[in-house]
């Protein structure tokens, strides 16, 4: 098996500058580091136990790419992220949900249209609670 140290997802924005201010400014991920200068500069922001970079610019947006790729984000409290990202004029695909598996889920998109999935993992859910622990 493959020894990983780190991970980091790699987005290639259609409009990097766009899209650092939905991640830092609207989302409020805080950032890891940057390199390069002007406007292509690439932004590596924290992301829990990885990363995520934007880097390089893309001429298709993700909405009309045929990939399958999800950022999926827990957070504390769904309904707070909710308030807060309406607020900030996040839209918001689908308002959060508890789905039948247990986990409460809140469906937005990036500005070109990577689907994120802000996930809220209840106290009783068994990704959390392990008997004997």
């Amino acid at each position: 098996m493959v020894h990983v140290l780190s991970g980091r997802i790699l987005l290639r924005p259609v409009d990097p500058e766009r899209s650092r201010d939905f991640y830092g400014g609207r989302l409020g991920l805080a950032v890891a580091r940057e390199f390069g200068t002007g406007p292509e500069r690439g932004t590596v922001y924290f992301l829990g136990g990885g990363f995520l970079e934007l880097s390089g610019r893309s001429d298709t947006p993700a909405s009309r790419d045929s990939s399958s790729a999800r950022l999926w984000l827990q957070v504390e409290d769904v309904a707070a992220a909710h308030e807060e990202l309406t607020a900030k004029g996040v839209e918001i695909a689908r308002p959060p949900v508890r789905e039948p598996w247990g986990l409460i889920e809140m469906w937005i998109t990036d500005p070109d249209g990577t689907p994120i999935v802000l996930v809220e993992i209840p106290p009783e859910h068994p990704l959390r609670f392990r008997p004997g622990i």
